[in-house]
C-alpha cells in the first residue's frame, strides 16, 4: 500500500535560527488527520541554522544552497523536492495555529476549484497584515492606495481595491493575490502554471504567481478560518543571534 503525502511545506531560511525555529515548532505542534513533510531550504547561513535545525528537528529534509539564492530559487528547489499533493510556502517568521494545517487542507480539498488559498494572517499586535488578501496592483488601484484614498473612505470599494479594506476579514472571500508568507497551492495547478518565476529575487513573486494561477482558470481564495502570526520583515533581515552563532 502507498502512502499519500498530502502537504509539502517549505520554509526559506536565511540567518534566522531562532524564527525558523520556532517556525518549526508550531509546524510541528499541529493536529491534523493529514499526513505533511516539511522542507527547510537554508540560502547559505552564516550563523547556526543548519545545525541546529538538523539536532532539534531531524525529521526535516533540508537543502543546503552555496550562496543567497532569494525566495523564489529557493522556494522552487523545495518545490522540486516535494512529495505532497498540496505546497504551502511558509515564511520562516511566521507561526501556525494548532488547526491552521488541517483547517487549509480541508478548505483546499472541499474547493477543487482553488488553485491557491491563504488565511488570516495576524500582525503580533493583533491587527491584519493587509497583504494577505489583495486585488492585483493595477495602475488605478496602486494610485488610489498611494494617495491615501483608502484611509479616507475606508468602506468605498473603488478606492480600497488594492487591499480590500472593504472586505470582512472574518468572511471568506475570492481574491486576486495572496501573501508569500502563508500560501498553499495545489500540485495540479503547479504542474499547470509552472513554479515561482525566478527573476524575481525577492518581493513580486507571489502576485506574478497569482496572476498566472487566476489567468491559467483557477480561484484564490482568503480563509479567515485558519490563522498565523506573522512577525513581518524579520525574514528579510540578515540576522545572527547570539545563541544561534
Amino acid at each position: 500500500m502507498v502512502s499519500i503525502m498530502h502537504l509539502s511545506i517549505i520554509i526559506v531560511n536565511y540567518n534566522t535560527c531562532q524564527l525558523t525555529k520556532e517556525c518549526l515548532r508550531s509546524v510541528f505542534r499541529s493536529k491534523t488527520r493529514f499526513s505533511y513533510e516539511v522542507i527547510v531550504v537554508d540560502n547559505a547561513s552564516i550563523d547556526a541554522s543548519v545545525r541546529e535545525i538538523k539536532v532539534d528537528f531531524p525529521q526535516v529534509k533540508i537543502i543546503e544552497n552555496n550562496s543567497n539564492l532569494g525566495f523564489s530559487k529557493a522556494n522552487n528547489l523545495g518545490i522540486d523536492r516535494a512529495e505532497g499533493e498540496y505546497v504551502l510556502l511558509l515564511n520562516s517568521d511566521t507561526v501556525i495555529e494548532a488547526d491552521t494545517i488541517e483547517t487549509m487542507l480541508q478548505f483546499m480539498i472541499s474547493n477543487p476549484q482553488l488553485g491557491a488559498a491563504g488565511c488570516k494572517i495576524l500582525l503580533p499586535d493583533g491587527s491584519l497584515d493587509k497583504a494577505c488578501k489583495r486585488s492585483f496592483p493595477t495602475p488605478i488601484n496602486s494610485t488610489y492606495y498611494a494617495l491615501g484614498l483608502a484611509k479616507l473612505f475606508p468602506g468605498n470599494p473603488k478606492f480600497n481595491a488594492y487591499q480590500l479594506g472593504h472586505l470582512s476579514e472574518d468572511d471568506e472571500h475570492f481574491i486576486d493575490c495572496l501573501v508569500g508568507a502563508f500560501m498553499i497551492v495545489r500540485g495540479e495547478t503547479i504542474k499547470q502554471v509552472g513554479k515561482l518565476d525566478e527573476d524575481f529575487f525577492m518581493y513580486g513573486e507571489d502576485i506574478d504567481w497569482c496572476y498566472r494561477i487566476k489567468s491559467a482558470g483557477w480561484e484564490i481564495a482568503y480563509n479567515p478560518s485558519a490563522t498565523i502570526t506573522h512577525y513581518k520583515g524579520a525574514s528579510s533581515i540578515k540576522k545572527t543571534c547570539e545563541d544561534c552563532l
